[in-house]
């Protein structure tokens, strides 16, 4: 009988040390992937997984919702609400309603090109301002349902106004002045809107947060005025008081109070010639 010679059971070597080397590559690989997981472009990742669902035909929503857009899916160019129209019944000339809306949504272009205009002429005379840095994170540009929002706001422990007063500090009354060069430029008219915030002390008898709020705003207004904001841009100057806080879950913060400039989002005029 042949007698077992001692390592004939691994003739490549050290068994082990192959299942031992196996493991390191696995957990290489392993970390590897969590790294590239961790610096993943988020937004890519979408799309693709967005287009394998669309191409492998398990995609059950479009990627425009109502006016909600879904993330993670293609963008494809496609008609919405297209009629099918016979050829025999095509004509060159528009009808009153298809003219009727071409005339507004070219209204809407223009509009919204003299708010992004607007906002970006704002945001860049704050920037223009290093002295007041600090102060110029006090106002918030916004657009809106009404229309292109600045706003003035106070913040716990640096208010714009003094306490109770209707005329601003001249860091404030400095800021407003920035503002009035990108208002004059628009041809948009001009809200402007006072507030306060909810006080557990009583007011004054005969001039309370009403009398307030207005005369601030009526002081922003006179500021920008002697800036050079033509007075017919001016549409409305109005104190809301507490009525309509910023946070409206706590009515009691000082950010609620703030003196808002609107740049008005108006229907466009109607022609000379228009009958209806």
């Amino acid at each position: 009988m042949a007698k077992k010679r001692k390592g004939d059971g691994h003739a490549g070597g050290h068994g082990w040390f192959v299942t031992f080397a196996d493991l390191m590559a696995l957990l290489v690989a392993f970390f590897v992937m969590l790294v590239a997981s961790s610096t993943q472009d988020q937004a890519r990742l979408q799309m693709v997984a967005g287009s394998m669902r669309d191409a492998f035909g398990v995609q059950d929503k479009v990627r425009y919702s109502g006016v909600i857009e879904v993330m993670g899916l293609p963008t494809r160019p496609k008609l919405k609400n297209a009629a099918h129209v016979p050829p025999e019944e095509a004509s060159n000339t528009p009808t009153p309603d298809e003219h009727e809306r071409n005339r507004s949504y070219g209204a809407k272009l223009k509009e919204d090109r003299q708010f992004a205009l607007a906002s970006a002429s704002l945001r860049q005379a704050l920037q223009d301002m290093p002295e007041l840095t600090e102060i110029s994170k006090h106002v918030m540009i916004e657009e809106t349902r009404q229309g292109l929002n600045v706003e003035i706001v106070d913040q716990d422990g640096r208010s714009m106004f003094p306490e109770g007063s209707k005329d601003p500090y001249e860091r404030t009354r400095r800021i407003i002045q920035k503002l009035a060069g990108p208002l004059k430029q628009t041809p948009l008219r001009l809200s402007i809107t006072g507030h306060s915030s909810a006080t557990k002390v009583r007011p004054n008898a005969g001039y309370g947060a009403w009398n307030l709020s207005a005369d601030r705003a009526n002081s922003v207004r006179q500021v920008l005025e002697e800036e050079g904001v033509p007075p017919s841009h001016f549409f409305m100057v109005a104190g809301k008081a507490d009525t309509q806080p910023l946070f409206p879950d706590d009515p009691y913060i000082a950010a609620n109070r703030r003196v808002t400039i609107t740049l008005m989002r108006e229907d466009p005029p109607l022609p000379p010639n228009f009958r209806p």
